[in-house]
């Protein structure tokens, strides 16, 4: 079972003017892994607040997966990919990209999605956008490879491709 960490940056969502739908459709995705969500929190949308639980989820929590959504677009709020990326100790930009592609197909708005995805320690941190529709559809595209992924962080020989 894969323990999981959901973040929602939001301003509005932190201060109760806004419901968190995004966070809710993680939630409900991430269960096909089968995964259990052991931690899901609501901040508002500032840099050091949201290193900070990252490194929380990670080092004390030791959760498996922490998935943001919220605050990877281009407005000056927008501040989770410089703060996941100041607590992630290796990118996977591989994942990103496969984000923003697949988006592409839908919409042109996908090519400003600054989302990022990286390991610290023994977990996986991905971020997606902050709208449920893009939660959906960056989400369908890395859920395939989490368990491996997530296995292959922690350590596992078992080979990536069968011959």
């Amino acid at each position: 079972m894969i323990t999981v960490g959901i973040l929602t940056m939001s301003d509005k969502g932190f201060r109760g003017e806004r419901e968190d739908l995004s966070g809710k459709e993680i939630e409900r995705m991430i269960k096909a892994l089968p995964a259990e969500v052991k931690a899901y929190e609501i901040i508002p949308d500032e840099s050091e607040i949201i290193s900070k639980k990252l490194i929380e989820y990670v080092d004390d929590k030791k959760l498996d997966l922490i998935v943001t959504t919220g605050g990877t677009g281009v407005t000056p709020r927008d501040v989770t990919p410089e703060a996941t990326k100041a607590v992630i100790e290796r990118e996977l930009p591989g994942m990103s990209e496969a984000m923003r592609f697949e988006s592409l197909k839908k919409t042109p708005n996908a090519m400003i999605s600054r989302a990022v995805c990286g390991i610290r320690k023994n977990s996986l941190i991905i971020n997606l956008p902050g709208s449920p529709k893009a939660v959906r559809e960056n989400l369908t595209v890395v859920l395939p490879t989490i368990s491996h992924t997530i296995e292959k962080i922690k350590g596992s020989q078992e080979e990536c491709g069968k011959i």
